[in-house]
């Protein structure tokens, strides 16, 4: 049985962590069959968004295996492949978060866009019981996201928050019933496949990059892309299609 579920459905990619009975930890194949995973996703020109789940009714993922046979070996941080591969991606990710986001599955979780979460999930970041540190982006991705002093505490203590603190953090942002998770994260799937393809890559670039930025550089970083986006044939087609007051056809080009 595969590790990883992929399925295309239209212009969505559904990637599942497929260990339910080890609450979807992941060994070193499971997280190397994700980051190729996710590189097909980039790759490939008909998938507009990703959504990330776990199987089963436990876990999104309880982060890596720690019983696995290279878990302990020094030098190799778990999940090497994969988080380059999910930092390179030009599509967006929805998490579709329930039951246990831990560890390396709460930093998968981190490194998606959008965080939608179930009323029954648990998140945490235990490394420290460990005596290692959260090496896929945690102690990066965590405190750029909620308050600075609930984040430390967080990586301090390896403690756990419910969803809805989660979402009053804004580590989440929306907190739905279980039952209702995966049609609300296919109802914002829906929502991005109606903007065109090269202005939704061109926005997550401006705005994720621009983080990183002073603003004015963030402002010129925008400002190129709008310039692209302007040369671009969708442009054209969708002040066409406003204009005659009908659905775009957008070509992603």
């Amino acid at each position: 049985m595969s590790k990883v579920l992929f399925e295309k459905r239209g212009q969505v990619a559904y990637v599942t962590i497929n260990r339910p009975e080890r609450l979807n930890a992941c060994d070193e194949e499971t997280y190397n069959t994700l980051a190729a995973t996710w590189r097909q996703v980039c790759d490939d020109p008909d998938l507009r968004v990703g959504i990330l789940t776990g199987a089963g009714e436990r876990a999104f993922c309880a982060g890596s295996d720690i019983r696995s046979e290279t878990f302990g070996q020094p030098g190799r941080i778990p999940g090497g492949e994969l988080f380059p591969a999910m930092n390179a991606m030009t599509k967006p990710i929805i998490a579709a978060i329930h039951g246990h986001c831990n560890g390396g599955g709460l930093e998968q979780a981190l490194a998606c866009d959008i965080r939608v979460a179930a009323d029954d999930a648990k998140f945490g970041l235990g490394e420290v019981l460990l005596g290692v540190l959260p090496g896929g982006g945690g102690t990066q991705r965590l405190p750029r996201l909620i308050p600075l002093g609930r984040a430390l505490e967080m990586l301090y203590t390896g403690s756990r928050i419910d969803a809805a603190e989660a979402l009053r953090l804004g580590l989440v942002d929306h907190v739905v019933p279980r039952a209702e998770l995966m049609a609300k994260c296919e109802a914002i799937a829906q929502a991005i496949c109606r903007g065109a393809p090269l202005a939704v890559q061109k926005i997550r670039e401006a705005a994720l990059r621009g983080l990183d930025l002073p603003l004015a550089e963030g402002l010129d970083l925008e400002r190129a892309n709008m310039a692209f986006l302007r040369t671009t044939e969708d442009s054209k087609e969708g002040a066409a299609a406003f204009a005659e007051k009908r659905p775009p056809n957008w070509q992603g080009r």
